[in-house]
C-alpha cells in the first residue's frame, strides 16, 4: 500500500496540507489544489483528556469491589450475579461518562456534520446563516433559519486556542463555499 502522499505524487497533484493540533486532533485541513476541496474536522481536546480516565477509574473501581464485595464480614451473602452486576454498573457508568467525548463537527463544501452527545444532523450550507460562538456560552452554535440554531458541542470554550483556531478554519470553509457558489453563479450566466 502507497502512502497518502505517494499516491498524489504519483497521480502528479501536490500532497495533501494537513493541520492536526495536538493528541486531540482538534482541527484537519485538507486541501487539494486542482479543485481547493476542504474538510474541517473537529473534536473537542480538553473533556477527552478528563473523562477517559474518568472512565477507566470507574471500571477498575466498579470491577475491585464486585471482586472484593464476596468477602465482606456484614453476614450479608453476595452472590456471582451480584458481582458481575456490580462489573457491569461499572462499565455501564463508564460508557455514560465516554457520551461527553462523542462530538465532533465535520464540515466540507457540502455542508456540515454536527455529531454532538445523543443525535448526530447534517446541514447543508444554504441551511446555515452563520456559525457563532455567543459571549459567554460553553459551544459554538450554529445560525439556521427561523431564529433557530444548533449547538455545536465539538467546539467547547474550555479548549481556549483550539476553539478559536477551530472557528477560523469554519470561517474560511464558509467563506470558499460563498466563493465557490459565487463562481458557479457567474459562470452558469
Amino acid at each position: 500500500m502507497q502512502s497518502g502522499e505517494a499516491r498524489s505524487e504519483a497521480a502528479g497533484a501536490e500532497p495533501a496540507d494537513e493541520t492536526d493540533t495536538s493528541a486531540g486532533s482538534v482541527a484537519t485541513v485538507d486541501q487539494r489544489p486542482e479543485d481547493a476541496a476542504r474538510t474541517v474536522t473537529v473534536r473537542p481536546v480538553k473533556i477527552r483528556r478528563v473523562v477517559i480516565p474518568v472512565a477507566i477509574v470507574l471500571v477498575v473501581v466498579f470491577t475491585v469491589v464486585a471482586v472484593l464485595l464476596r468477602n465482606t464480614p456484614t453476614g450479608v451473602y453476595f452472590r456471582i450475579s451480584d458481582q458481575v452486576a456490580m462489573a457491569g454498573l461499572g462499565v455501564l457508568l463508564a460508557c455514560g461518562a465516554l457520551l461527553l467525548a462523542r462530538p465532533r463537527l465535520h464540515a466540507d463544501l457540502d455542508g456540515i456534520e454536527v455529531r454532538n452527545i445523543i443525535n448526530t444532523h447534517h446541514y447543508s450550507w444554504d441551511e446555515v446563516y452563520a456559525i457563532s460562538f455567543p459571549d459567554g456560552a460553553a459551544w459554538a452554535r450554529l445560525e439556521l433559519a427561523h431564529d433557530e440554531y444548533a449547538s455545536v458541542m465539538a467546539v467547547q470554550s474550555t479548549d481556549g486556542a483550539h476553539a478559536v483556531q477551530a472557528m477560523r478554519d469554519l470561517r474560511d470553509l464558509r467563506r470558499a463555499v460563498d466563493a465557490k457558489r459565487d463562481e458557479d453563479g457567474s459562470a452558469a450566466e
